[in-house]
């Protein structure tokens, strides 16, 4: 009776920690810090295409990324920020085809919308 009880509870305790392990290995891609809608996200691509923003080479991004401080980041424009208000103290920059989003209180990327 005593060597099954040990043998339970090292199998118990092998399980837990293999879960445990399985559970730490998998982290969530970074969500998006801010909410735009379908027509938003439309809205600020047309308007910073008419903007004619000098675009920096295709970078890898992601949100929650720290911008680099030699980034030259572009205020929102009145037109963004009356379709978009949730975004108008943001700012933004062009990297290839892709418009970046960035929190001016950590200077980290909050959202990205795709150009094509």
């Amino acid at each position: 009776m005593h060597k099954v009880l040990i043998t339970a509870a090292i199998v118990l305790s092998w399980i837990s920690l293999n879960i445990h392990a399985q559970t730490v290995a998998q982290q969530p891609a970074a969500s998006p810090k801010i909410n735009l809608t379908l027509e938003q996200r439309y809205i600020i691509k047309e308007i910073v295409k008419d903007m004619k923003v000098n675009p920096i080479p295709a970078k890898d991004l992601a949100v929650g990324d720290q911008i680099p401080d030699n980034i030259r980041l572009q205020p929102m424009s009145s037109d963004i920020a009356q379709k978009a208000p949730q975004i108008k103290a943001h700012r933004f920059f062009v990297a290839g085809k892709q418009i970046v989003i960035v929190d001016p209180k950590d200077n980290k990327i909050a959202e990205i919308i795709k150009l094509d």
